[in-house]
């Protein structure tokens, strides 16, 4: 870990605001019934048997789920998709579980890009770049970028979730036999992967998939699905991708109104390999993560924020921070302390209107560039939009 940075909590994709216990004892008697008292009770044996404590009314609605599919008798195609993909997302949270405090970014682009292609080299210095400074890179362990992300990583740092396709993909050589490599049948379960383990996100030229990607990651995070993170799009000098690119978004997208202008905010585009580092790193210089306590969102710092920053911040965001500002947290609050979730970090929280995520962004930008903030890591410079705000 570099600069006091660890990992986002284990759930990166957002579930809102509303919470449950996340633990409760054995035969709590709590939740979703199947309809038959006696499966309810032999399925409270179960949990009983299993030992399971923490989090037992998520494993309770599971087991309470798989009996009500069964009751309605779905064909044996259903059945199969639903138990490949519980079976393939077990998987996945296994392998990365142990990895749960390691920063990660995850690398999107062709499987098509030669090894002689400058973009494999950008892909390459960027992975290992990160690398020397605590990140590891996950890609989808095929071919092209996703090769040139893992051979620049390294095989400390890397992780693959591949796809099984009849036509392609192998793993490529630098994670074939490696124990961090999952293979997936289903395209949403892959993503899932990719995106709920990342803190950050590199995309590099590509097609359809790639842009499917691209385009998705932009919707979890303009949406609050998915916890604010960077978003790198990397060219090389001179390349044209990502500028034709943000042209299409800017005339026909925002330009019809389908968009908000301000959304260009969740994305950088560069054909510069050290300031690609500098956003994904300088996301976390001061930012550490969110959660949602009841209505109330928090916002946990490396650093805490002054009165007096803290008040100007309050000023200038006030549309967004509803209706009393930003407040500095003396400490955790009950949910946080219960789940020893980061309660030794300081803490602000608001009530957010839960909309413009693209503003909570320039809000994550604004404690980043404080001056109470940590210094960057690893001698990188600041990011582009940490020094605007500087001057």
């Amino acid at each position: 870990m570099v600069g006091g940075q660890g990992g986002r909590p284990p759930l990166a994709l957002s579930t809102g605001p509303q919470e449950r216990p996340a633990n409760e004892g054995p035969g709590h008697g709590r939740g979703p019934a199947t309809g038959d008292p006696e499966v309810d009770r032999l399925l409270q044996e179960v949990l009983d048997r299993l030992e399971v404590s923490s989090n037992r009314d998520q494993v309770q609605d599971m087991l309470v789920n798989v009996a009500r599919l069964a009751k309605g008798r779905p064909d044996r195609l259903d059945l199969k998709i639903a138990n490949a993909a519980l079976r393939e997302m077990r998987e996945g949270f296994e392998v990365f579980a142990p990895y749960r405090n390691t920063r990660k970014v995850t690398m999107f682009g062709s499987a098509r890009t030669l090894s002689t292609d400058p973009l494999y080299a950008q892909a390459r210095e960027l992975a290992s770049r990160l690398a020397s400074l605590g990140w590891s890179t996950v890609t989808g362990a095929g071919p092209g970028i996703m090769a040139a992300g893992l051979e620049g990583a390294g095989p400390e740092h890397s992780f693959g979730i591949n796809i099984r396709l009849p036509f392609e993909q192998v793993a490529n050589q630098f994670i074939v036999s490696d124990p961090k490599l999952v293979s997936m049948k289903y395209f949403f379960t892959r993503k899932l992967l990719l995106v709920k383990e990342s803190d950050g996100y590199a995309v590099l030229p590509g097609g359809f998939g790639t842009l499917d990607e691209s385009f998705e990651i932009l919707t979890l995070l303009q949406t609050g699905k998915a916890e604010p993170a960077p978003v790198v799009l990397l060219d090389v000098p001179e390349g044209s991708y990502w500028g034709a690119w943000a042209d299409f978004v800017t005339d026909e997208v925002a330009g019809r109104g389908l968009v908000a202008a301000d959304d260009a905010s969740l994305y950088l585009i560069t054909d510069d390999v050290l300031e690609a580092a500098s956003e994904l790193l300088g996301f976390y210089r001061n930012y550490h993560s969110l959660r949602w306590v009841g209505d109330r969102l928090v916002i946990r710092l490396q650093s805490a924020p002054t009165k007096a920053e803290l008040a100007s911040l309050s000023d200038e965001f006030s549309s967004v921070c509803l209706p009393d500002g930003l407040e500095a947290l003396p400490g955790p609050l009950p949910n946080e302390l219960r789940e020893d979730d980061h309660v030794s970090l300081p803490r602000v929280a608001m009530h957010f209107d839960r909309a413009s995520y693209a503003v909570l962004r320039r809000l994550i930008d604004a404690f980043n560039a404080l001056p109470s903030a940590p210094p960057m890591p690893g001698g990188l410079p600041l990011p582009a939009r940490q020094r605007a705000r500087q001057h």
